[in-house]
């Protein structure tokens, strides 16, 4: 009996040891959970503060984004980019453009001429900032007309014809045939930029603008007879890269050549022999050295002055005479003809819309094309430009 106590008495230390031991393993698993909830609890409320810190500074980094990029300053007020693509303005003052192919006049209100006139000036497929640079650009070379009362040149009692002896536009209904998505973009850039024009001393500049450069930009005075302080020579790397229409050739005969010029065959003997030679059908010198003379050269790398036998001419009249690209222009005489090579499209002068395109490309905003390529210049409400012209005037 003392024996059957003995191990019976051994069995219930070892239960009792057991249901410890169990008790023991309960706590510490509730420990764990304990531990583990406590941890998951922590770790929530971690991410929680910082997707709250993350959502207060977002917009702080954003706006001090687009103060270093200079955004243009948008008179919409933060609406909905929705809205920026809708119709733009049918609201005073009106333009009346000469449609050439119709022969009609059509009145239109100022912010849907801008978008005309963008439309025909500057591929759509262009960044937004080019485009919105050249939607300023464009309102204000007509609102210093309409300040002006500048009708020069436009027929009908237009004030502006819709080609490039003004600004090239496309009318109502030609812009209805294109497709929706392009509008939207052309309706953005008017409407981001609705009512801003670009003033020198509180006055609308002569906002020209032209395709492609040779590389720099012009000084007025060297292009036409004017001196503005806010077109200077700038250079425009991005040009040559960008625009289809850097480099052309042409190859001229020579008495066509000087026939353009108004010059005489007799006044250039290099020139009167390779003529006579052609029609022998002798092989001359492939040499113009002493027939074309190039005098000097402007700030903008294109011609100064050249010289043809005894005409000098304007690096603006060899080119308009030739009706050449650019007055940039190299020459050669090669198989009997004249190969004229032009850099750049346009006159030159003002803002390179290749040029605007590489800029916007590199992040540019609009403003800061604006500000490079018209010297000391700044944005200015059209309300303010317009304020002295006639109310009749202005609501016709």
């Amino acid at each position: 009996m003392e024996v059957e106590q003995i191990i019976e008495g051994g069995r219930r230390k070892e239960q009792e040891h057991s249901q410890r031991g169990y008790t023991n393993r309960g706590r510490e698993r509730r420990q764990m959970k304990e531990t583990r909830f406590s941890r998951g609890w922590f770790h929530l409320a971690m991410w929680s503060g910082l997707l709250m810190t993350f959502a207060i500074l977002a917009p702080l980094l954003l706006v001090s984004k687009g103060h270093q990029q200079q955004a243009v300053p948008s008179p919409q007020g933060g609406k909905a980019a929705v809205s920026l693509a809708a119709e733009p303005a049918d609201a005073p003052p009106y333009v009346r453009v000469y449609i050439s192919a119709t022969r009609k006049v059509e009145r239109i209100a100022l912010e849907r001429y801008v978008r005309g006139v963008v439309a025909a000036e500057m591929p759509e497929r262009f960044e937004l900032e080019a485009l919105k640079a050249q939607a300023i650009a464009a309102r204000t070379y007509i609102v210093r007309r309409l300040a002006r009362g500048d009708v020069g040149g436009a027929a009908g009692g237009a004030d502006v014809t819709d080609t490039v002896a003004h600004q090239a536009y496309v009318p109502l209904a030609k812009l209805t045939e294109r497709q929706h998505d392009a509008i939207a973009k052309l309706n953005r850039a008017v409407n981001d930029t609705a009512g801003l024009v670009l003033t020198y001393k509180d006055k609308p500049i002569e906002a020209t603008f032209f395709s492609t450069s040779n590389g720099y930009t012009e000084n007025v005075e060297d292009y036409w007879n004017q001196k503005l302080p806010y077109l200077r020579s700038v250079s425009s790397p991005w040009d040559k890269k960008l625009s289809p229409r850097f480099m052309t050739t042409v190859r001229m005969e020579a008495d066509d050549f000087l026939q353009k010029l108004g010059v005489s065959v007799n006044a250039v003997p290099a020139l009167k022999a390779a003529i006579s030679n052609r029609d022998k059908g002798v092989e001359s010198s492939d040499s113009l050295s002493s027939a074309i003379e190039l005098l000097s050269v402007t700030k903008g790398k294109r011609i100064g002055e050249v010289q043809v036998g005894t005409h000098t001419f304007s690096g603006r009249e060899f080119r308009e005479k030739l009706g050449l690209s650019s007055s940039a222009i190299s020459w050669k005489m090669e198989n009997g003809k004249i190969v004229l090579t032009t850099y750049g499209y346009g006159h030159g002068v003002g803002m390179s819309q290749y040029g605007a395109q590489g800029m916007a490309l590199e992040g540019a905003s609009a403003e800061r094309i604006l500000t490079y390529y018209y010297q000391g210049v700044k944005l200015t409400p059209v309300s303010r430009v317009l304020e002295k012209i006639d109310t009749a005037y202005a609501k016709r």
